[in-house]
């Protein structure tokens, strides 16, 4: 199924529904679940996924053109990204640019373009409801009805237990989600081996069996890759959290000495004795 050139590092959410030998199973397992139909093996599946958009360095979703439409699927182990509206918009603008030849835009007859679905797959620890809709039209600055652009993603919470009845459904979705928890509960227990236990745990229990037995040491890769990756996003985010929080301290202090100056200027204070008082510049206290 895969057709895509591998330049970054695949999840094992990807992997598993966009790039494995059984993944055209696995992702009409998937579908058919979506979408309560029955379609078979032999029907046709292109992965149009393209490289280094959604994410930075790992790549964790799937897209792919499927019964006349685009399936794009993104997996969420942190904090829901309220923003994936949009990063989805900007996303499908390119794959119909890639999808469309250039020509095709400026004929007088209606081109025809597969629809495009969204969907978000949240296992993360926090609490999330089972089924959520972001919309592209929650974040804009001025509302109208209708919107005049909208982009709607359904955000499906898989832990098993919400036990969303997409599980029910689709096995492949149903293990790989119970693979993920016993891969956060392994690396609780052991940050060491935790995610070769977790392999290990789940082949004995029958859960991706097949897949981690073929895969296990690329699985594993994969995690770390993942792991790492969301631990530096965190860090980031960490980092520009505090940021944020001593520029608005410094704002704060730069408003107080200009509200100082003030003051001061009103009561005929010597300029060279507000500028020592408050670390102002001539130019900024001139001005007041």
């Amino acid at each position: 199924m895969s057709k895509h050139k591998r330049s970054y590092k695949d999840s094992v959410f990807v992997d598993l529904f966009a790039e494995d030998e059984k993944a055209k199973e696995n992702f009409l397992s998937l579908y058919n679940a979506l979408h309560g139909t029955n379609l078979p093996l032999s029907c046709p599946v292109e992965n149009i996924r393209l490289d280094n958009v959604m994410y930075m360095n790992i790549i964790n979703d799937v897209s792919c053109l499927v019964d006349g439409k685009i399936i794009v699927l993104a997996e969420h182990q942190s904090t829901i990204n309220e923003n994936m509206p949009l990063r989805f918009l900007q996303y499908i603008a390119r794959l119909y640019e890639k999808l469309q030849a250039p020509t095709d835009r400026y004929l007088r007859k209606l081109s025809k373009i597969p629809a495009p679905e969204f969907y978000v797959f949240y296992n993360g620890v926090e609490d999330y409801p089972e089924t959520a809709i972001l919309k592209l039209s929650d974040a804009f600055i001025t509302k109208s009805a209708p919107a005049p652009l909208e982009l709607t993603v359904q955000v499906l919470n898989i832990n098993t237990a919400k036990a969303h009845k997409v599980l029910a459904a689709c096995k492949p979705l149903e293990e790989y989600s119970l693979f993920v928890e016993e891969v956060r509960k392994q690396m609780q227990l052991d940050s060491e081996n935790g995610f070769t236990n977790a392999v290990k745990i789940c082949i004995d229990k029958d859960i991706l069996k097949d897949y981690l037995q073929r895969k296990s040491r690329e699985v594993i890769n994969m995690l770390i890759a993942e792991y790492d990756y969301d631990t530096d996003i965190a860090v980031q985010r960490q980092e520009s959290l505090m940021i944020g929080i001593q520029q608005g301290l410094e704002r704060g202090s730069h408003q107080k000495a200009i509200e100082t100056a003030k003051l001061m200027k009103q009561a005929n204070c010597e300029l060279s004795f507000i500028l020592q008082m408050t670390g102002l510049s001539r130019e900024e206290i001139e001005v007041l």
